[in-house]
């Protein structure tokens, strides 16, 4: 999923790496295949509570708003109304926009103390609520509320956010997420796109896609982009990676296995391609690497 952000005051990164993780699960989950897009804007309390007052009479500030383009029919979901969402295309962003959503970043930070977890938790919680709004769910009626809550459980189940903390992230959902990152490969010389989904110890997931360059020596593979973005932004552990490619098995190459082994020796190297699966450690893939131990 495309996200247009706004983002009036400071956020940590890892915040922004998750709702991602989170956007991208949340169409994943409801099983929409179109490219769809979110405006989200990130900023204060005073901000947030001008904005209720203004579109919806409330005098106060609130956690999140939503604020849907695609008028759903009672009981009728994204993933049900293709047609729906197809008439929300915009041709510059070459996606279906699905609204806006307004974040009040003290209310991350208060609520997070107030449960106990952390904040990228929080707001993960708070994008994947307002997401479900914005994909057609209500929570005014029991039924509604019911089905409502059990997708929200469902997508953060699925990034490893669990009610109860970090949970482990299921090979089918990194490896999802691995072919959701290959439909951003900016791939025109080769033709061979390739996406990554690297899953860290603390639940995070940093996708990753190839990107050439008309000199061909500066082209960077999927792997080294995904790694490159976590390491930018403070992860140290990682536990899988899952590569997604067309065509043959996109098993990592040279100089991938050993920025991979740079930071994560142990890493387990998952790939798909074509509905095909496979599966190595990097010790397989890197046998007798050259690593920093090394050089003690």
């Amino acid at each position: 999923m495309k996200l247009l952000w706004q983002i009036d005051t400071a956020v940590e990164p890892s915040w922004l790496s998750l709702m991602q993780t989170a956007a991208d699960c949340a169409l994943l989950m409801e099983g929409v295949t179109r490219p769809c897009a979110v405006s989200i804007r990130l900023c204060g309390d005073e901000e947030i509570h001008e904005i209720n007052r203004e579109y919806r009479s409330v005098d106060r500030a609130t956690d999140v708003l939503s604020f849907p383009t695609v008028n759903y029919p009672c009981g009728v979901t994204a993933g049900q109304a293709d047609k729906l969402l197809r008439r929300e295309l915009d041709d510059e962003l070459d996606a279906c926009m699905l609204g806006d959503l307004i974040l009040s970043v003290p209310h991350v930070l208060a609520q997070a103390e107030e449960y106990g977890h952390s904040p990228e938790r929080e707001a993960a919680y708070l994008i994947v609520h307002g997401l479900c709004h914005l994909m057609g769910y209500d929570h005014i009626e029991e039924d509604d509320k019911r089905r409502m809550r059990a997708m929200e459980e469902k997508i953060l189940s699925a990034i490893g956010q669990t009610r109860e903390g970090t949970a482990s992230v299921s090979d089918e959902t990194l490896l999802a997420l691995a072919k959701k990152a290959m439909e951003r490969s900016y791939s025109p010389y080769s033709g061979y796109a390739v996406g990554a989904a690297l899953l860290c110890a603390d639940g995070r997931i940093f996708q990753g896609c190839n990107i050439e360059n008309a000199s061909f020596g500066l082209t960077n593979c999927a792997e080294r982009t995904a790694m490159f973005k976590a390491i930018s932004e403070g992860a140290e552990e990682f536990t899988a990676i899952a590569i997604a490619a067309s065509g043959s098995a996109p098993w990592p190459c040279g100089a991938c296995r050993q920025v991979l082994n740079e930071f994560a020796p142990g890493i387990r190297v998952l790939v798909t391609w074509d509905g095909n699966t496979d599966e190595a450690s990097l010790d397989q893939l890197l046998p007798h690497g050259f690593g920093p131990k090394s050089l003690q």
